[in-house]
């Protein structure tokens, strides 16, 4: 397992190392595209490249030091830096747009002469096609290995491609129409797309900070531990999780039968255990609390047939659910 988790973390900072290398190229070739062609609108695209030349560093930075083992000080590991990474980008990713947006709004009063565009278009359009591509591999990657700092800078790339094709669409407009102040529109829309993007990426890196719930993970647990369900489950709740960049914390009460030795109760629980796991892409670690079963609640909900101190008959079937999985209290009650 330590094994394939070295492998994992070596392969996303290889994919980061790539994309932050790719990104100074292209800095350089559309700043060089801006200078012969005095366009706002490369310009844009160009702004936007300086922030992924800073953010690609410094996601470089978070992945090798979430890839650190726990220690002493970091119990949870280093992962929750991904997150800081993911609001920095998506910080600096806003900055960026706001930016071009006012530049744009300046240049509409104080216009440039544009010149060149050729050039510029060839350019812009070889750096969107990489863009694209290698935001696509950082993205893909990122969602299998559940790491923020990829999704972000996939997305971030991905977001310029979509940027490039904006302002390609806006430049062989202005080649065609020879209208210079098309230059600022396009620019202004561009900076408008940037800085919406900027504002998701920023959402999702609080939401990680926060700790906030995700329901969609919760109901993918709750529905194979419905689906595997044993009758020594009497029942599940106070279910919670947190992330820790690609490292997944589960933690929930178990109620079991009173009467289980402490052995039989571990193995119950090693059993929810592996069947969380196998639902999952992250490292799990789990903590999960037994509750003994009380007679006059538990019997009526309780599915195990060959129970030897049942007091009451079961009533009903409870199937766990998002509602009542997630609550602090013992069902029956």
């Amino acid at each position: 397992m330590l094994e394939q988790e070295r492998i994992k973390n070596k392969q996303k900072i290889a994919i980061q190392l790539i994309a932050l290398f790719v990104g100074i190229v292209l800095l350089v070739a559309k700043f060089f595209a801006y200078l012969v062609t005095n366009s706002n609108s490369i310009l844009t695209d160009a702004l936007e490249s300086i922030i992924n030349v800073v953010a690609g560093g410094f996601g470089l930075y978070s992945l090798i030091i979430a890839s650190k083992p726990k220690d002493e000080d970091h119990p949870y590991g280093h992962g929750k830096i991904e997150f800081i990474s993911a609001s920095i980008e998506g910080s600096l990713i806003c900055f960026a747009g706001f930016t071009i947006v006012f530049k744009s709004i300046f240049n509409m009063f104080v216009p440039s002469k544009i010149e060149q565009l050729d050039i510029g278009i060839i350019i812009i359009s070889i750096s969107g096609i990489i863009n694209f591509m290698i935001g696509f591999l950082a993205e893909r990657r990122g969602r299998k290995t559940d790491s923020l700092t990829l999704v972000a800078s996939g997305k971030h790339l991905k977001t310029d491609a979509y940027t490039t094709i904006g302002i390609l669409v806006g430049l062989i407009l202005i080649k065609i129409t020879n209208i210079g102040f098309l230059d600022n529109i396009v620019a202004a829309l561009a900076g408008a797309w940037i800085i919406y993007n900027g504002i998701l990426i920023l959402k999702e890196s609080v939401a990680g900070i926060m700790d906030e719930a995700d329901f969609d993970l919760l109901n993918k647990i709750i529905e194979t531990l419905n689906q595997q369900r044993a009758s020594n489950w009497i029942d599940v709740h106070n279910m919670r999780t947190i992330k820790y960049g690609d490292k997944l914390h589960v933690d929930c009460h178990a109620t079991l039968p009173y009467y289980f030795t402490i052995e039989e109760a571990h193995e119950e629980i090693e059993k929810i255990e592996a069947c969380i796991t196998n639902v999952l892409e992250n490292s799990l670690e789990s903590f999960i609390h037994v509750d003994a079963c009380m007679p006059e609640f538990s019997c009526k909900i309780c599915q195990k047939t060959d129970c030897i101190k049942r007091r009451f008959p079961m009533k009903e079937k409870l199937t766990w659910t998002l509602e009542n999985v997630v609550q602090n209290k013992k069902h029956g009650k």
